[in-house]
């Protein structure tokens, strides 16, 4: 049996168990359709069992010695580094990754699991002085209780531990709810590894199942104070809406429409290959990837000539190739409505450099330029394949349309002169943006986030103690207080 295949199960208080439900989803291989496991969802109950058993294991989890939690983490790293292989095999299989692709999101689970054993020595308090006599104020920074996590299918392993890692680090328990497309790597393969770490029974709960069978009962239940989520900014708005009405902290990781804008002093090679990578990796399939490409007319043809060719030559086909640069898209509907946008963004005027084909779930990469400025491809997020070029005249109408969009999530800008760069990144709206880089970027102590529809709330470092842990105020008074009755 693949570890797939095994790891098809529901993972409620240490026990693997089949779902109660009454209907099946099957995980299949995006590149070739072959049918990896199948499970049955989990119900509503089983959503209410996993909430409880985190509820009942936390307290013990929250009052262990922070070293002692981290010698957890140590333990999970081992058992990552001892079991690369296998994961690889995972990531590359069932989310269609390349190798490359799934190198590099292993190397930023490697990162994320070492900084969650060191944030669990962070949780500092505080003394705060008082207006009163003999008063003194000491701040508590204690676990939240129980966290649901729901996470998405394109990089679902570090995605899901981005929040999971720290949230536990913390002393909290925590339900995960993964992507359907990413049952394994966003769900089980990770409570896999924690149960080989030696995390005890409940504190890690993996449900498998869809909102057609659950409805909100994942974010309704009563007993997780935080909803961690990341994914579209249109299921992030529900999200944000229920918690909300149940008083739950929400903190959202949602869409992007990155712009990478090169200036007219770039280095263009580097732009070129900056560009190419920061909207390619992962055929598209990225939050931060660079939707849009800002490029100074003064270099515009020269530009375009050169990454239209790199793009061109970027190779496509099985994602367990070492060659292939880009593998298939994550099922055959998002292929299919990555094409019909191609079509009608093309129909609508906009001329393709490249008009890339489609077969199966393998959808080659098109680029795009001469765009209509009402087209709505510019103000959306492109989860694909596609690139556009968009030619400016200085830097005001750069920054323009950079921020024109109701996203705000990463961004990039290349110029000879770092802090011209610096301050064209001052004007930009958005969480993150780099200079002279690409727009994907994460590192485990950096707050990662975004500005207007890409979310709200921050992870990463410090970040996720305040996403991941509540403030307790307890006063002394070592003389005597005067009460007024």
């Amino acid at each position: 049996m693949s570890l797939i295949a095994e790891l098809a199960q529901q993972y409620i208080d240490g026990q693997w168990r089949e779902g109660t439900g009454s209907w099946d989803i099957v995980d299949l291989d995006p590149f070739s359709g072959e049918k990896l496991a199948s499970f049955t969802v989990a119900t509503a109950e089983e959503i209410d069992q996993a909430y409880r058993a985190a509820e009942r294991a936390q307290p013990a989890w929250a009052a262990t010695s922070p070293y002692q939690r981290r010698l957890v983490f140590e333990r999970a790293l081992r058992v990552v580094e001892e079991r690369e292989a296998e994961i690889l095999r995972v990531m590359t299989v069932e989310l269609g990754g390349t190798l490359m692709k799934s190198g590099f999101e292993l190397a930023l689970v490697k990162d994320m699991i070492r900084e969650a054993g060191a944030l669990a020595l962070r949780a500092e308090g505080r003394i705060l002085p008082s207006p009163m006599p003999d008063k003194e104020n000491r701040l508590y920074r204690l676990p939240v209780g129980v966290v649901g996590v729901i996470s998405p299918f394109n990089a679902p392993v570090f995605l899901s531990l981005k929040a999971v890692a720290p949230a536990l680090a913390l002393g909290n328990a925590v339900v995960l709810k993964p992507h359907q497309d990413a049952p394994v790597a966003g769900g089980t393969l990770i409570a896999k590894i924690f149960e080989e770490a030696g995390l005890p029974a409940g504190l890690l709960n993996v449900v498998l199942t869809d909102i057609a069978e659950i409805g909100d009962a994942f974010i309704e239940h009563p007993v997780p104070k935080v909803i961690a989520f990341t994914g579209s900014d249109g299921v992030g708005r529900h999200v944000a809406t229920v918690a909300a009405s149940h008083l739950k902290r929400a903190v959202l990781e949602l869409g992007g429409n990155s712009a990478l804008v090169v200036l007219d002093d770039a280095d263009v090679d580097y732009a070129v290959g900056a560009a190419v990578a920061s909207r390619f990796v992962h055929q598209g399939q990225i939050c931060m990837a660079a939707n849009r490409i800002l490029v100074d007319r003064a270099v515009f043809d020269e530009f375009s000539e050169k990454f239209t060719a790199k793009v061109a030559s970027l190779v496509v086909g099985d994602p367990g190739d070492p060659a292939t640069q880009l593998g298939p898209l994550i099922n055959s509907a998002q292929a299919e409505a990555i094409t019909a946008e191609v079509e009608r963004a093309v129909a609508a005027g906009a001329r393709p450099l490249l008009h890339g084909t489609t077969v199966g779930t393998l959808v080659r990469p098109s680029v795009l330029t001469d765009i209509p400025a009402d087209d709505p491809i510019l103000r959306r997020e492109v989860f694909g394949p596609v690139a556009l070029l968009i030619p400016f005249d200085g830097e005001d109408e750069a920054v323009r349309i950079a921020n024109d969009t109701p996203f705000g999530l990463s961004g990039a800008v290349h110029t000879a002169n770092v802090e011209r760069g610096v301050r064209f990144a001052q004007r930009i709206d958005t969480g993150m943006i780099h200079v002279n880089d690409g727009t994907i970027a994460d590192e485990p102590i950096v707050p990662f986030g975004g500005e207007k529809n890409s979310g709200v709330g921050r992870l990463g470092g410090d970040s996720s103690l305040d996403a991941f842990t509540t403030v307790k105020w307890i006063s002394i008074q070592h003389g005597r207080s005067r009460f007024p009755f």
